[in-house]
């Protein structure tokens, strides 16, 4: 039994921090909002103070928050109060110089870190078949892949401090214009008479298939686990897309990458985004696609 602290217990982190405890972990956990920390009280995760007070005497410290300001904030304040030995995981969504800097604070320390944002959803996420990304030495992902495999499908190390997060912004930046090229092609069928079953039949088998098409149908019907057959409620959140199609072009501005296509999947998110769509999953953007967002 490992003793874990997770700091940030919202869609993603309280079912993850759940399987963690129900692999045998003892897990305590801090969030800011109140109704959070009574889904993890259920869940069997013991509830603290404060980021602190859930870090004391912890072996592992595992953070989910919403931008990299936040991880940083959290790190300046509790990676001086752990103990020695102590490591530290990010499993939050961030940019590749936060990830980096959150490295050195744990380093300057003396502590081992790594950065391991997730794919899978919060489907994934109860079901314990999230994809870690992890960047950070070959020592920190030793000492982490037995702590992340209760919440994982997969763990997979990118590489040095920061690999995480760049694999992540590439993966999600690939998702983003996929799924326009999939709800794309679904407007055109439906103008030319072809029914959402012809298509889906054809091009999940072709060259066309993806995963935006045969696991994230933006359509109803032909994949019924899909968040189109429950009025695209995420899922994956709309403005989770354009934070990390914005992360992606953060990322290819300062490292000279040219990325028309991720630039212009984010101009459409944003729109999307910015008709009041963003809490709806990105798979919805197909109805901006149609001209029937509203």
């Amino acid at each position: 039994m490992t003793s874990i602290a997770f700091i940030g217990l919202g869609n993603m982190g309280n079912p993850m921090a759940a399987n963690l405890v129900k692999a045998g972990h003892a897990v305590s956990g801090f969030d800011l909002i109140e109704a959070n920390l009574a889904t993890a009280r259920r869940n069997g995760v013991a509830v603290a103070a404060s980021a602190a007070d859930a870090v004391a005497g912890a072996d592992v410290v595992i953070t989910m928050l919403p931008a990299g300001r936040h991880v940083i904030a959290v790190y300046e304040d509790v990676v001086p109060k752990a103990r020695k030995g102590t490591l530290f995981i990010d499993s939050s969504t961030v940019d590749v110089d936060s990830a980096r800097k959150a490295h050195k604070i744990a380093a300057d320390a003396g502590m081992l870190s790594i950065d391991a944002p997730v794919s899978g959803g919060t489907g994934g996420a109860e079901a314990g078949t999230l994809t870690f990304m992890a960047g950070g030495s070959k020592e920190a992902f030793a000492q982490a892949e037995p702590v992340l495999e209760p919440m994982a499908g997969r763990v997979v190390h990118c590489g040095d401090g920061g690999a995480g997060q760049a694999a992540k912004i590439c993966n999600n930046m690939i998702l983003g214009i996929s799924m326009i090229g999939v709800g794309e092609a679904f407007v055109l069928a439906e103008k030319l008479g072809l029914s959402h079953q012809a298509l889906f039949d054809v091009a999940s088998t072709s060259s066309g298939q993806c995963w935006s098409l045969t696991t994230y149908c933006p359509v109803p019907g032909p994949v019924p686990t899909s968040p189109a057959n429950r009025d695209y409620q995420p899922g994956f959140a709309a403005a989770l897309m354009l934070k990390d199609l914005k992360l992606a072009q953060e990322a290819a501005q300062s490292s000279g990458a040219v990325t028309p296509l991720g630039a212009e999947a984010a101009q459409l998110y944003g729109l999307f985004s910015a008709m009041g769509k963003g809490d709806t999953d990105f798979s919805g953007i197909i109805h901006m696609l149609r001209g029937d967002a509203k």
